[in-house]
């Protein structure tokens, strides 16, 4: 029971990086919105406006991230998966996520930090005059979000666990045959 549980809280974080990147989305139409009005009603530009606009579709993507994971709308060959038992989905996920997700994920986010801290200790600013100040802020989303993708893998490994186990389910299409 106590790995159930403990999927479920992990579950719970990506689900709310979910929630965070759908509030994201709706400052970045508001964004939009006044970037455009302002551009075409009243023929001013704002460079910072603009660059907000790719800071935030970034923090969109890349914390949304770690919700499709964990909602199952992550990449996979559905050809052949839809096909196969509950057992063997279990077996397929558990070692693409061991073998390629956490991997892959624990080194970008390591790499991250250092990116992100070398921004920060830099200074580093927009390149363009009247540009966003902090440039480092949106480089530490980096190592977060892929931090947080490592957090959605180890629910999954737990998910995958769950159901070898018998335990669980969750997660996992249950129309599929058994065998």
């Amino acid at each position: 029971m106590f790995l159930v549980n403990l999927e479920k809280t992990l579950g719970r974080y990506s689900l709310f990086l979910g929630r965070v990147s759908a509030i994201l989305l709706l400052l970045l139409l508001v964004n939009v919105f006044y970037d455009v009005l302002m551009r075409y009603a009243f023929n001013d530009v704002s460079i910072a406006m603009q660059e907000l606009e790719w800071h935030l579709y970034s923090a969109i993507f890349l914390l949304g991230i770690p919700f499709g994971i964990q909602v199952g709308s992550h990449v996979r060959v559905d050809l052949f998966y839809e096909r196969v038992t509950l057992r063997q989905k279990a077996w397929i996920d558990l070692i693409g996520t061991l073998v390629f997700l956490m991997p892959f994920v624990l080194l970008v986010g390591w790499y991250g930090i250092g990116f992100a801290h070398e921004a920060y200790a830099l200074g580093e600013t927009s390149g363009d005059p009247g540009g966003l100040p902090a440039r480092w802020i949106i480089k530490s989303v980096i190592p977060v979000a892929f931090f947080s993708m490592a957090v959605s893998g180890l629910a999954m490994i737990l998910r995958c666990i769950n159901a070898l186990r018998g335990v669980s389910d969750a997660g996992f299409d249950t129309q599929s045959p058994q065998h």
